[in-house]
């Protein structure tokens, strides 16, 4: 149940680069550029709820159990079918246009999103 709770951003790397290759329009990049993204986490053994609130007030949940295909959104409101796999205590997932790991590391959830070579590392604190 590591994943479990409520974590805010502390830091962001690769972030306006990963925005701009991810499709997201300039004045989303420029209002969550310092935004304290929240995440909250609800773990039941393999089965996830996972949110994000976004700084254009939009709230996105994806709920998810580990090695089974189910219906995921991005912010940008696309739905598409992804399989979310744990591999060495990581939470793995393929979105349309990136690859998405999170992680707990030293009380901290990261999150590193890659596209081709850039990459956008989000780290936050459980609050």
């Amino acid at each position: 149940m590591a994943f479990a709770g409520k974590w805010e951003t502390e830091t962001q790397e690769g972030y306006d680069e990963f925005c701009k290759l991810a499709g997201i329009p300039d004045d989303i990049i420029e209002k969550g550029r310092d935004y304290k993204l929240i995440t909250e986490v609800v773990q039941n053994g393999n089965e996830f709820s996972w949110s994000q609130l976004y700084p254009t007030n939009k709230s996105i949940t994806n709920k998810f159990v580990i090695d089974q295909e189910c219906d995921m959104e991005t912010i940008g409101g696309k739905k598409f079918k992804a399989t979310v796999t744990m591999e060495g205590g990581k939470l793995c997932t393929k979105f349309p246009k990136y690859h998405h790991i999170a992680e707990i590391s030293g009380g901290k959830l990261i999150e590193t999103s890659t596209v081709g070579s850039v990459v956008l590392k989000r780290t936050s604190k459980k609050i």
